[in-house]
C-alpha cells in the first residue's frame, strides 16, 4: 500500500474545499495534546481517500466555561471566523469546520507549520519605532524599566486587524500569528469572537484612527453584501442571530466611517499575556 498523500499547511485566498473535505470527512487520529491551550487542543491527523494532513481538534466537551460567553460555542465561533476570513478572499484563517470527533463535536482545523524566525513583533529601547514598524504601547520588562512593544508595518497584519474589527476579537495575541515561508499569514484562536458587547483586544493597535486601505473598504463592501446572503445563512449555524447582525453594524460603521478602530476605554485594548 502506498503512502497516504500529504496536503502541505499553505495559504488560501480562496475556499479550500479539498482541505475542508478531508478536514470534514477524514477519520480523525489524536496524537497528542497541546498543554499550553486554556482548551482542549488534540493534535490530530486525518485521513481520507489516500490524502493525509495534520490538524488540530478542539472538542465542545474541552471548553472551559467564560462568564461572557454562552457554554459551548467557541468551536462555532471558531468555524464562523473561518466562514468570514474567506469571504473576505484574504485567507487570513486556516480550513475549519465543525464535526463529530473522538470526544464528541468540536472544531477541526488545518495544521500550520509557522516560520519560527519571522519578525512581527518586538520590543525596542526607544520612544519611537523605527520605519517599517508601529508602536503598540509601554511594556513593563522588569527593574522598574519599560520598554516600547511594536509590530511590523505589515499589509498581512493590516487586513488581520480589519478582520479582528468585524468578528469583535477579544484576544488577538502574539502567539496566534502564524507567518509561512511562503511569505503568507495565518492567525488562529478565534473562540472568544462575535460577542454583540464591544471587546475588542489586540495587538495590533498601530493603525488606531487611520484612514482603512482602499482595499479594505472594497473588501468592506463585499463583505457586507456576502452577510445578506449565503454567509448570513453559514453564520446562522455557527452564531446567534444577535451575533450576526452585530457583525454587520461593525461592517457598517467601518465603511461609514473608514478608519481603523481606536481603543474605547470601557475594556482592556490589549489581551494578557501579550504574547
Amino acid at each position: 500500500m502506498s503512502a497516504p498523500e500529504r496536503i502541505p499547511p499553505r495559504g488560501v485566498t480562496l475556499p479550500d474545499t479539498a482541505a475542508a473535505e478531508l478536514l470534514a470527512r477524514g477519520e480523525l487520529t489524536v496524537r497528542g495534546r497541546i498543554r499550553e491551550a486554556s482548551n482542549a487542543a488534540l493534535f490530530c491527523t486525518v485521513a481520507l481517500d489516500g490524502r493525509e494532513a495534520s490538524c488540530i481538534y478542539k472538542p465542545v466537551a474541552g471548553e472551559r466555561p467564560l462568564w461572557d460567553f454562552p457554554d459551548g460555542t467557541l468551536a462555532g465561533r471558531e468555524v464562523a471566523a473561518y466562514e468570514v476570513s474567506e469571504a473576505t478572499g484574504w485567507g487570513l484563517v486556516p480550513p475549519t469546520v465543525l464535526r463529530d470527533g473522538p470526544y464528541g463535536e468540536g472544531m477541526c482545523q488545518l495544521w500550520i507549520d509557522a516560520q519560527a524566525d519571522a519578525e512581527l513583533l518586538a520590543l525596542v529601547d526607544a520612544e519611537e519605532p523605527e520605519p517599517g514598524w508601529k508602536a503598540i504601547g509601554l511594556a513593563d520588562v522588569g527593574g522598574g524599566r519599560t520598554a516600547l512593544l511594536v509590530h511590523a508595518d505589515d499589509e498581512r497584519l493590516r487586513r488581520l486587524a480589519v478582520l479582528d474589527a468585524v468578528i469583535n476579537n477579544a484576544d488577538r495575541k502574539g502567539g496566534h500569528l502564524l507567518p509561512t515561508p511562503d511569505g503568507r499569514l495565518y492567525a488562529i484562536d478565534h473562540g472568544v469572537t462575535f460577542n454583540v458587547e464591544n471587546k475588542l483586544r489586540t495587538l495590533l493597535w498601530g493603525w488606531a484612527g487611520e484612514p482603512l486601505t482602499a482595499e479594505a473598504v472594497e473588501v468592506l463592501e463585499g463583505l457586507r453584501d456576502a452577510l445578506g446572503g449565503p454567509l448570513g445563512e453559514r453564520l446562522a449555524g455557527l452564531i446567534t442571530p444577535a451575533e450576526t447582525d452585530a457583525t454587520r453594524a461593525r461592517v457598517d460603521t467601518l465603511l461609514s466611517t473608514p478608519v481603523h478602530p481606536e481603543p474605547g476605554g470601557e475594556w482592556p485594548a490589549i489581551p494578557w499575556p501579550p504574547v
